[in-house]
């Protein structure tokens, strides 16, 4: 029995939402008996748990809440068959969504919040974007980690870039034009959550990748 479009788009935006709402690093941090949002910047993410429990485990992290994004997606994939470009583009958002304001935590800690959507962010766009868009933004981001140790201008060039590649792709007609929507609502989320980092940036006192918590 096929499901209507509009139940098929409400299960897509619910299932996207709650994967994105499993607190990887939260929960990582509970196992080693921290809680990540009284640790360093109290962002739920790989970041500040590699400052906090080593590189090792934030880049366990990073994988995890990328996975998220990619699960959701495929999700979407079974959920609208008929119409796989918008379910996965609804799914990609909102997966995003769900971790930057997760509704599992809100139900652990009293208080909705999350991490700032990079990780989840990044696995949408391994789904969604042509591999040359994803190799060359990741290249340049993990460069610039490298020179800098500053992982939110990683970040920011990753998506700085990628997104709006894929925004002229739509317009090309290589990819689907609803993936231009997800682009620039993760711009806009991207932005919104990084808004501190860039003051910081710009202001010379951001810290780096490695600096303890």
């Amino acid at each position: 029995m096929q499901i209507p479009l509009f139940v098929a788009l409400i299960l897509t935006l619910a299932v996207g939402y709650l994967l994105g709402s499993v607190p990887t690093a939260y929960i990582i941090g509970r196992l080693y008996r921290i809680d990540i949002f009284k640790i360093g910047s109290g962002n739920m993410g790989a970041t500040n748990i590699s400052r906090a429990l080593g590189i090792p485990l934030g880049i366990v992290v990073w994988f995890m809440d990328s996975a998220k994004g990619m699960l959701a997606i495929l999700a979407a994939q079974h959920l609208m068959p008929d119409n796989p470009a918008l379910g996965m583009a609804i799914a990609a958002t909102s997966a995003i969504v769900g971790h930057n304001w997760s509704i599992i935590v809100l139900f652990l800690t009293g208080s909705i919040r999350g991490g700032k959507g990079a990780a989840t962010a990044f696995g949408t766009l391994l789904m969604l974007a042509p591999a040359q868009v994803v190799a060359v933004s990741f290249a340049l981001c993990s460069a610039a980690v490298v020179l800098t140790r500053y992982m939110s201008l990683g970040v920011l060039i990753l998506f700085g870039l990628s997104l709006p590649w894929l925004i002229v792709l739509t317009m090309q007609n290589v990819v689907p034009s609803v993936y231009s929507l997800y682009a620039i609502i993760t711009i806009v989320l991207i932005l919104y959550r990084f808004r501190e980092n860039i003051t910081r940036l710009a202001n010379g006192t951001e810290r780096r990748l490695g600096d303890p918590a």
